[in-house]
């Protein structure tokens, strides 16, 4: 990371930032060809899941390269100033990733998943009917780098 000030070490802190996403936008690549798509997600603390329509693009690319980038941020804010146009900033906390995507295809898994990303967005415990698990397609990243960031106006202890 080129500014060292603004990188985000600990896990804790990146994992909370996770879990206040809302969008993780996905990063895949096939033949040369990126394609990034926002995807609404849930996050245990080792995998990401997400899901997907039976077929699509998504699932072109991630059958013919399962390396995947992904991006999340949190209370992100636009920093204006009143008076300069090129002034202008944004206050974030952001994390981008890097891990491998595989189907979750076990039932018992298929749930588990769907249990995250409902966790995600509503804090609670839910009942899946059966059918609509079966026909959903599921998917993990199981993480291999995490990095945070935030800007430069949520730095402690600013040398500027």
């Amino acid at each position: 990371m080129r500014k060292q000030e603004r990188e985000i070490r600990d896990r804790k802190e990146i994992d909370g930032i996770i879990r206040q996403a809302r969008v993780l936008r996905l990063g895949l690549c096939r033949d040369n060809h990126p394609y990034i798509v926002p995807v609404s997600f849930g996050y245990d603390g080792d995998f990401i899941y997400f899901h997907t329509p039976p077929e699509g693009m998504k699932i072109d690319y991630m059958n013919a390269n399962d390396l995947v980038c992904f991006e999340l941020e949190h209370d992100v804010k636009m920093l204006p100033d009143r008076d300069k146009a090129c002034k202008w900033s944004v206050s974030y906390l952001s994390v981008i990733g890097f891990g491998r995507v595989q189907e979750v295809t076990v039932t018992e898994d298929k749930i588990s998943a769907l249990a995250q990303i409902m966790k995600q967005y509503s804090g609670g415990e839910w009942d899946f009917d059966p059918a609509v698990v079966e026909k959903t397609r599921l998917w993990r990243i199981a993480i291999e780098q995490l990095t945070g960031k935030r800007s430069k106006d949520r730095i402690v202890n600013q040398p500027y």
